[in-house]
């Protein structure tokens, strides 16, 4: 008796027994997608998985042994083993239905990695599901992985770990935490959880496990692909690729914790025309709006924003405004937005979901109503007066507690859907932008990501993260692992958000080692808390309306003048370097959009062979040519830096035209108005005696 069966014209394999469903279909060259589900066949559900790649089951093959019980599936370089029994248990005293799954390599035959065995006596099941009283299932799936492999991706943690394994994840979104469960294993592929549940992933040295805390099915996807630029490859074109990016997003972004008003603002742009800095775009951040939730300009500080983008468009800079998905109790738009059912809905106590500054709910991102709703208020109190792109802030969302199982969405419950939020956000703004003729001309930054996030023009920051020399240490292996997990566009807070004391000589240091960084990232941008002390000691002034209510707090001066003559001048130089690297950057980010390529790659993506280059957390590639060693400690004036690969590769210390072999660990000098840079095989492009 077999329990396979072929269909779909013999290119899918289907399992079942004892309640479960298994199914294997082709999913993109050299991929496949797996779903299990109990008592019920497995569900068309998207997730990041939207719509089969183009001619990817012609050529799967389909191979069951009835004898045997086993089947062999097959597309392009993957192999999925398929070994079936059952048996009379003698502790259970009836049939027990199993079926073990395993990855190999087509080409060399060479296992991947495979179902976690039953382990003789302690029958041990790769698969669970853990009943949900009157519901569905908590699922664990566990697998064997290779002891030796180096995994990266998984989105945004803030942590300085390049190498992945040995490590846990929990799969949630949090302020500075953006959860994308793809990975990549130096063994030649790369796992998607195709599950936006909350739950947790362990890549311990024993077993890989994946667990969703509430779901209907398993659900997740794997690619073959012979380098990491191959996997990446396949991971685009099954999720989504990134957008064209425009060429404003290619030079320098202002911004400081808000602009409280529209001639501040204009007096600050004027202010970089005046000094010749080169300036892309500026930012209007929260709280220029009367209420959250209201969608708009507070009228009495921004009189005329039509005016105000034209002044700006007329000096070639872009403008950004901040969108928060809080809807403010008082905000004119609650109650329709309530009685529509267009917010989240808390599933016990207050309805509430934050109360930063005012008791507020977030709207549902996964109502397509919710997000036509807020576009179409977006649009005519934004785009319609020349607004060129959304700051959409506060994505996770970011509950006052992250009680995960507290709220429900249109499209399930918070805890086994709601990791699609911040993706869902960023879509209703991209498809509003669409309709409204910006194809080519959108970015819009976000502060989280799910996997297919980058489809969305989604320009992922880091979050709220303290400015020290720790943070931005993390902030190197944050902009590595997203890229790695299919979110090319990714940039930080200059300088970090909290507590940057522009009076002090550490912060000073801080924010100028960060803007060396920052420089050789995806987008370049200005951004903090800075501290409310002005740099003649004096307080920022308070901010009240003319009603004598509080405003927000504006924060102190965030400008590259903002803290003396010496900062500026090192900040400026690398703000026109910027200008210097825009032809390059412009080919990594078209490489993002045709091919899924990273910008801002680990040493082991081009040098996937040098064994030292697998774990070196502290330094990166800027695209393929590029080598970057920020320097990452208060008072440091040198630091040693490992180039990759072997004799045939040559690096060039751009600084001073010095040559280096492949594979060798030299010092490098660092002064503070300077960082090492190293171009591979003479690739500098335009750099060399400009830093």
């Amino acid at each position: 008796m077999t329990q396979f069966s072929a269909i779909d014209n013999g290119h899918s394999l289907v399992w079942t027994g004892d309640g479960e469903y298994l199914r294997i279909d082709p999913w993109g060259r050299d991929s496949v997608r797996v779903r299990a589900s109990k008592m019920h066949e497995p569900l068309d559900l998207d997730f990041a998985l939207e719509q089969l790649p183009g001619g990817s089951g012609e050529s799967a093959t389909v191979t069951i042994d009835t004898e045997n019980d086993t089947a062999q599936f097959v597309n392009g370089e993957i192999t999925v083993k398929a070994e079936a029994r059952h048996w009379r248990y003698g502790s259970s005293g009836y049939e027990e239905f199993r079926c073990t799954l395993s990855f190999w390599k087509t080409s060399d035959g060479s296992l991947l990695f495979k179902e976690l065995p039953e382990g003789g006596s302690l029958n041990l099941q790769a698969r669970r599901y853990e009943p949900i009283s009157g519901g569905d299932h908590a699922i664990t799936v566990s697998f064997v992985a290779p002891e030796d492999e180096h995994l990266y991706g998984m989105g945004e943690y803030q942590q300085h770990v390049m190498d992945l394994k040995g490590s846990t994840f929990e799969l949630a979104h949090r302020n500075s935490q953006a959860s994308v469960p793809f990975v990549v294993s130096s063994a030649g592929y790369g796992f998607l959880w195709n599950n936006p549940a909350v739950g947790e992933a362990t890549f311990a040295k024993n077993r890989t496990v994946w667990k969703a805390e509430s779901s209907k099915q398993i659900d997740y996807w794997i690619t073959v692909g012979a380098t990491p630029a191959d996997i990446e490859r396949n991971y685009a074109n099954a999720t989504g690729h990134a957008p064209v990016m425009p060429e404003w997003g290619l030079g320098f972004w202002q911004c400081k914790l808000r602009y409280w008003n529209q001639e501040q603002l204009l007096n600050v742009a004027r202010g970089f025309k005046k000094r010749g800095i080169p300036l892309d775009l500026i930012v209007i951040d929260f709280f220029h709006w009367p209420y959250m939730g209201d969608y708009r300009f507070e009228q009495e500080f921004w009189p005329d924003p039509k005016a105000m983008c034209d002044e700006l468009h007329q000096m070639c800079v872009k403008l950004m405004v901040s969108v928060w998905p809080q809807v403010s109790i008082n905000s004119e738009n609650y109650v329709e937005m309530k009685s529509k059912n267009l917010l989240v809905k808390a599933e016990r106590g207050e309805d509430l979901g934050m109360m930063f500054e005012e008791p507020s709910q977030y709207y549902d991102a996964t109502n397509p109503a919710a997000r036509s709703y807020v576009w179409e208020k977006c649009k005519k109190n934004y785009a319609d007066y020349g607004v060129d792109a959304f700051w959409l802030d506060e994505a996770e969302p970011e509950y006052g507690s992250y009680n995960f199982d507290n709220y429900r969405y249109y499209t399930g419950p918070n805890v086994q859907v709601g990791n699609t939020y911040p993706r869902d956000y960023n879509r209703g703004f991209y498809e509003g932008q669409l309709a409204y003729g910006r194809e080519g001309q959108i970015v819009n930054l976000t502060r989280c990501a799910w996997a297919g996030s980058q489809k969305y023009g989604a320009l992922v920051w880091s979050g709220d993260v303290g400015s020290t020399f720790d943070d931005l240490k993390h902030q190197i292996t944050c902009a590595i692992h997203m890229g790695m997990a299919g979110i090319p566009w990714f940039t930080t807070d200059m300088g970090g958000f909290h507590d940057g004391d522009i009076n002090s000589d550490y912060f000073h240091e801080v924010f100028l080692r960060w803007a060396q960084f920052s420089c050789f990232s995806p987008v370049m941008r200005n951004h903090g808390d800075r501290s409310a002390l002005q740099p003649d000691g004096t307080m920022k002034e308070t901010i009240t309306r003319s009603d004598g209510s509080r405003c927000s707090p504006s924060g102190a001066d965030n400008e590259p003048w903002s803290m003396g003559e010496d900062v500026e001048k090192i900040l400026v130089k690398f703000i026109k370097l910027r200008e210097t690297l825009r032809p390059y950057t412009r080919e990594l980010f078209d490489a993002a959009h045709t091919d899924g390529q990273p910008l801002v790659r680990g040493l082991f993506y081009e040098f996937p062979s040098d064994t030292k280059a697998a774990d070196v957390a502290d330094e990166y590639l800027f695209g393929p040519d590029l080598l970057v060693a920020p320097v990452l400690e208060y008072g440091a004036r040198e630091r040693d830096v490992y180039l990759p690969g072997d004799a045939n590769v040559t690096w060039i210390d751009v600084r001073n035209g010095e040559s280096y072999a492949g594979g060798s660990t030299i010092t490098a000098s660092a002064p503070l108005s300077s960082v090492p840079v190293f171009a591979r095989n003479g690739h500098d492009h335009g750099l060399t005696g400009t830093l």
